[in-house]
Formats: C-alpha cells, structure tokens, sequence
C-alpha cells in the first residue's frame, strides 16, 4: 500500500539514480525497485542491506537476473543518502500550487488540477493529505450486544461522526472477532453508512447495484418488514453476495429483510413491479477512496471519466423506471469528479422525466430528529441539494448522494 500510494515520488527518486529511463525498465524489475526504495525510505525497522538483498532476489526469481546488478547499484546509490530524507514537507495552504501539492503527495497532476478547480485548494490539499493516510476503520453495529462484545474481546471503539449506529475502530483487529464473524457488526465506511440511511424506508426496495452488499445489508437493516431485492450483474459476485447475506441474516438475528438477489443488468431491469426506494449506487471511477485503493489514481486517465457517464446514465435511466408514484431513487458514487455525479443527474432529469430533486439537508434534518444522525453542524454535508463528502475534510471517504422523488 505504501508503494501504490508513493509510486510517483519513488519513481522520481529512481530516475535521478538509474542510467536507463524508467520507461524502459521491465515491470518486474521497477517493481522490485518501488519496493526497496519505500523501505529505504519510510521504514526504519527495516535495514538498508535488507531491503537491498530482498528486491535484488525478487529480480532474480522474477527470471530478470540479468538485471541484478542494475539494481544492485542503483538502490546503493538511493541508499548512500539520495533519498534518506523525510517525507516532502507539504506546502501550506497559502503556497501550494497544484504541480507542487501533486509532486509532494504523490497524485496525479491532472487530478489535482481538477479538484482545485472544483473544491479550492484548502479542501484539495485536506484530499490530498488523506489519501496518502491510512484511513480508519469504521463499523456499523447491527445488534444491541454488538459493542459489549467487541469490547470484551479487546476492541477500543469511539463513537461515530456522524451516524449513532457508526463506531470507529481505535485498537484491535475487528475482522478476528467472533461478533464481527457473527454479523453483529459489519466494515463499513461512515460515508457509504450514510448514503444507505438516505434510501429512508418501503415496503418494497430495490438495490440496482448491490455487490459487495454493505448498502444493501443497511437499507434491509432499517427495513425489516421490506421486501428487498439487489442486483448484480456479475454471477459469481451474485452468488458471493447471497452467501454474505445469508450468513448476516442467520448469525445476527437483527430482524434483517428478506432479500432477494437477482444477477442482471441493471440498465435492462428484470422487474414488472415498481419500487417505494430504489437505490443506484452506481460503478463509478472511485476517485473518493484513494486511501483505501490507491492504485486507482495511476491507473485512471482524463478519458476514463467520459467513459463512465454513458453507463451511468443508462442505470440511473433505468432505475428511474422502476419507482412508484410517490417514491423516490438515490443515486450516488464514491467518485469526486462532476461528469459522474451532477452532471449525470442533471442529464437524466433534462430529458422529462416526472421526478425532482428533493433536498439531501432537508433529509439530515429528519435524520437529526429521530435520533440517526448525530452531528451537530452537518451543513458541510451538502453541496447544493446534493449529499457530498470529501475525504480529510470530513472522516470518511468521499461520496456523493441525489434524492430524486418521482412526482
């Protein structure tokens, strides 16, 4: 995790050391230098020798031996004290560009560019900062025993920001548990947590993109009469998702929704009937979870974005279909970038058809009422009528939420 989220900056270190352009290196072979240069680097228990040794072997066992001695020298060379340094000292708020802010926390020029444009450059260097951060763990309790137990069992907890059923994990391994194996309690980011809250309550919901299922086990949670049906397009993750389910359903004894998983596309629904909430929680670019997946930030490119939006559309489109009068659809993404949040939203709802937008703060209000919604001030939630969160500006990863009520 450590070279995913460092890889241009060890990169950068690597080329001022090494006489061939990282470009033409083997895969295997820049990889092995990535790591032993992190080691070098962030790792002080690890030593210079070691972390040496180590990629120089993973060269040679990658079938690369040719390409030892090339390693050898140039982590030397990075060892005698090229890149003995601390971590760029970020720039402050006042200074930062985004060339330097992207430099110095290892993302992308192109998308700091955008977020800067997008959120200014005190939220953008908040993003930036998180993303090269390990986020913490949240979870969300399921039964009234869940929190005695993980206690008993050693883990340190602290109370949510924003929900009352959402913990933060301070100490201990949440997954080794017996509460956690019993479904108790599940690994949920607090943002998706709250998306899922969004969704309100019906007697008949449908979740269109419910693999891996943690929104879908929330929105049954809070609907146990329901009659709840997820979608996924993906057999083998559709089957995962019923052994998920069954296992939360019988373990917990939460009075959890009877759910229905149904493997299909979700932009040709398979249903006759029509849905009180329909959630479409859509495949996005996931640019709101780079400390969790930061391999996403390499791999994503400026045309990746345009790519997307055609699919969202076509599921938003599809999902509004499926919404009784009276209902409403949450559509969301983790994705921080317009063209697959606003942009989308405001596409489908140019066409005509019969629904509105219903104001995201306005829900918080009624979730503040009964009790769901804990935070004091939570006007930063909102961005117009749109739910929005941004990672190291608000303890979560990032999210975006429309309500859309069909008239």
């Amino acid at each position: 995790m450590g070279v995913l989220r460092w890889r241009s900056l060890l990169d950068s270190g690597i080329a001022k050391s090494s006489a061939q352009p990282i470009a033409k290196l083997d895969l295997e072979v820049l990889t092995a230098l990535r790591i032993a240069v992190y080691q070098l680097r962030w790792l002080t228990r690890i030593p210079a020798r070691a972390a040496i040794n180590e990629s120089v072997e993973l060269v040679k066992r990658a079938r690369k031996r040719s390409a030892a001695p090339f390693v050898n020298a140039v982590l030397r060379k990075l060892a005698r004290g090229t890149l003995r340094a601390e971590v760029p000292t970020q720039p402050t708020i006042t200074s930062a560009s985004a060339e330097t802010l992207a430099a110095n926390t290892a993302h992308p020029l192109w998308l700091v560019e955008r977020w800067t444009a997008d959120f200014e450059i005190e939220s953008t260097v908040r993003i930036c900062e998180h993303d090269q951060s390990v986020p913490v763990t949240a979870i969300r309790l399921r039964h009234p025993d869940a929190e005695g137990q993980l206690k008993a069992e050693g883990i340190e907890l602290a109370p949510g920001a924003f929900l009352a059923s959402a913990r933060r994990v301070l100490r201990g391994d949440i997954a080794r548990t017996a509460a956690f194996r019993a479904g108790l309690c599940v690994i949920q980011d607090e943002g998706s947590q709250l998306v899922a809250a969004l969704v309100g309550r019906g007697a008949r919901v449908l979740d269109c993109c419910a693999a891996p299922g943690g929104k879908t086990l929330a929105v049954a949670d809070r609907n146990p009469n329901a009659n709840v049906s997820a979608i996924e397009l993906h057999p083998h993750r559709a089957r995962l998702l019923r052994k998920l389910l069954r296992v939360h359903d019988r373990a917990a004894g939460a009075g959890t929704a009877e759910i229905r998983v149904v493997a299909a596309d979700a932009r040709s629904l398979p249903f006759a009937t029509e849905f009180d909430r329909v959630l479409a929680d859509v495949p996005c670019s996931g640019t709101g979870t780079l400390a969790r997946n930061p391999e996403i930030k390499w791999r994503l490119k400026p045309e990746d974005l345009a790519d997307f939006q055609p699919r969202q559309l076509a599921i938003l489109n599809s999902a509004m279909a499926q919404v009784a009068a009276g209902g409403r659809l949450i559509y969301s993404t983790c994705s921080l970038e317009r063209e697959e949040n606003e942009d989308v939203v405001e596409r489908s709802l140019a066409q005509g058809l019969s629904f509105r937008v219903i104001d995201c703060h306005t829900e918080l209000e009624q979730l503040q009422l009964v009790g769901e919604l804990i935070a004091s001030d939570f006007s930063s939630l909102t961005r117009g009528p749109y739910l929005r969160t941004l990672p190291g500006v608000h303890p979560c990863d990032g999210f975006f939420a429309a309500i859309l009520g069909k008239i």
